[in-house]
């Protein structure tokens, strides 16, 4: 390589200088020169001990090796038909096995006709994960294979349970002090009203008393004229007088 971008033992910033000078200037300073970036352009070399330096390399690998667990798997089978007590046994070897962190598989085993009854199968280990939830979560769900049925369970992760987050600016309650300032007003008494003087009612100016009107005449009556009296005409005598009868 031509040139190189180089950085001093104090982390300083030397700019790009050939590589042979960069060589050079590191023997003359008692340490080596070391590319760490040699994918970059142009390419990342430091003046340092390169004893001490492969040595914190190591020790970094080393806390990275402590940190990886590998996964372990436990295994638990039950049968359909386990009694109560067996099954409170399986359950206290899962609850350990996850509060561990290993992964659980359980398994139920069936038995000649059992297999024509698997519903019974996933609803004990139905039941199995419920009695678990506080140490582990289901990763997969009941399956058949075969003529067992599988369930696979996760350990609860410790950390991720939340520690009671202490209360923020934002949630914590404002103080007494803090109160609005319409609150004093509101126990503050009002002050009363100053008396108003009532003011002199005045007496109603005497109006002229205005001329009563003379009622109206009733209006006369008509009078209907009497129907004219037709006279009697008396029966014109008969011709011939009557002949009285003894």
């Amino acid at each position: 390589m031509p040139a190189v971008r180089l950085i001093g033992p104090n982390n300083e910033q030397l700019g790009v200088v050939p590589t042979q000078r960069a060589l050079a200037h590191a023997q003359d300073l008692g340490y080596d020169l070391v590319e760490i970036a040699p994918n970059s352009t142009p390419p990342v070399a430091r003046i340092l001990d390169f004893g001490k330096y492969r040595y914190a390399e190591q020790q970094k690998a080393k806390e990275a090796k402590k940190r990886q667990r590998s996964v372990t798997w436990k295994e638990i089978r039950i049968t359909p038909k386990i009694d109560e007590h067996d099954i409170e046994t399986k359950i206290k070897s899962a609850s350990k096995f996850l509060d561990e962190g290993d992964k659980l598989k359980v398994t139920v085993r069936f038995r000649g006709r059992e297999l024509a009854h698997p519903d019974r199968g996933r609803v004990l280990l139905l039941q199995v994960a419920d009695r678990l939830k506080d140490h582990g979560i289901v990763e997969r769900m009941p399956l058949l294979e075969g003529r067992s049925m599988i369930m696979v369970m996760n350990p609860v992760r410790r950390d991720a349970q939340g520690a009671p987050v202490p209360p923020t600016a934002a949630s914590a309650p404002a103080p007494a002090a803090a109160a609005p300032a319409t609150a004093p007003n509101a126990a503050a008494p009002k002050p009363a009203p100053a008396p108003i003087a009532a003011a002199p009612k005045l007496a109603p100016a005497p109006s002229a008393a205005a001329p009563k009107l003379a009622a109206p005449a009733p209006a006369p009556k008509p009078t209907t004229a009497p129907a004219p009296v037709r006279a009697a005409t008396a029966a014109p005598p008969s011709a011939s007088p009557r002949k009285r009868t003894n």
